[in-house]
């Protein structure tokens, strides 16, 4: 697992950013530890495909490491690692009509630093996501380029995001970070349009291959091509970087 607060450069108002950090890690590791960790256990669980027509995807950590891509042949492929019974993800699956609705939860906080916590996650490429991500302290490296995504919605806590989605997609979406404390970094997919509203956050908005056009950014095809990817970013404390080349 990998928890930490990165070190970032002070804008105006950010001299209190360590003692925020250290307060909300503090936070974190309170509560009951159910005795010391056992030993590291790997468990696989999967979702096979049925006849809805789209599917939203709930992910909810406390604390942990998180990956997720595409390339599953059902619905979802999931391998866990976990050093506590406790910390044994809740998956739920309900497919009521011609929408489905896909939950893997941390069933509930376990303090420490000790745990070990990973999930390992793959999606089908070809079923119509809506994707909604609350971590609380951690790592995410989410590579969505491959998938045909509907909407993405990412609630950062601690720690780093990393998000590809680069790729090819056939239609427009629609993706919202909400920020925390740590770095955000969104490679942006080539050959449709971009725009990105960021607002808010204490910290610096890094780009690269994007313009500030009517207090948006936006790349060359905004505007010239049919298919477009719309960001809404409220920065928290730390740093943002998008990337569209």
């Amino acid at each position: 697992m990998l928890i930490f607060a990165k070190s970032l450069p002070l804008a105006p108002g950010m001299c209190c950013l360590s003692a925020v950090v250290a307060s909300y890690m503090m936070l974190n590791a309170c509560g009951p530890d159910f005795g010391p960790p056992g030993p590291e256990r790997t468990e696989t669980r999967s979702i096979p495909l049925d006849q809805s027509e789209e599917v939203r995807v709930d992910l909810k950590m406390g604390a942990g490491e998180l990956r997720v891509r595409g390339g599953a042949d059902g619905l979802m492929d999931g391998r866990f690692t976990y050093n506590r019974l406790r910390l044994r993800p809740v998956i739920s699956y309900d497919a009521s009509g011609f929408r489905g609705h896909l939950a893997v939860e941390e069933p509930g906080h376990v303090g420490g630093s000790t745990h070990k916590y990973l999930w390992d996650l793959s999606f089908n490429d070809h079923k119509p996501l809506d994707l909604n991500v609350k971590c609380g302290a951690g790592e995410s490296r989410l590579d969505l380029e491959d998938l045909t995504l509907r909407r993405v919605d990412i609630e950062m806590g601690v720690g780093e995001l990393r998000m590809d989605l680069r790729g090819e997609p056939k239609q427009d979406y629609s993706v919202h970070i909400h920020g925390g404390i740590g770095e955000a970094t969104v490679y942006l997919p080539q050959n449709v349009g971009i725009e990105a509203d960021v607002k808010g956050g204490i910290g610096d908005i890094q780009t690269a291959g994007l313009q500030k056009r009517n207090g948006r950014y936006v790349n060359d095809a905004y505007g010239r091509v049919t298919t477009t990817v719309h960001l809404d970013i409220e920065g928290g404390i730390g740093s943002i970087h998008l990337i569209a080349n």
